[in-house]
């Protein structure tokens, strides 16, 4: 990966990571004042949260073994032609 796409993959985790924070913040500190808005807040957190996840899964540099006792991965049909 180019030093440029790290930085800004970086960037944008830290962006994702301090909104989530903050809208952890204002809900337990009292800033939600009836349900539309919390659960509005809750489902931003919710995709920050999501969002993160993915970006970190995509970084994982894991070789998908095939290893029978913790095989995780499901195949659908015959890669054999």
């Amino acid at each position: 990966m180019l030093k440029e796409e790290v930085i800004v993959i970086s960037r944008l985790q830290k962006y994702l990571k301090d909104n989530y924070h903050s809208i952890g913040e204002n809900m337990m500190s009292g800033g939600v004042d009836n349900m539309e808005k919390y659960k509005y807040m809750l489902g931003k957190a919710h995709a920050y949260a999501t969002i993160l996840q993915e970006i970190s899964n995509l970084l994982e540099t894991k070789e998908q073994k095939n290893d029978n006792k913790r095989n995780n991965v499901v195949q659908f049909g015959s890669t054999e032609d």
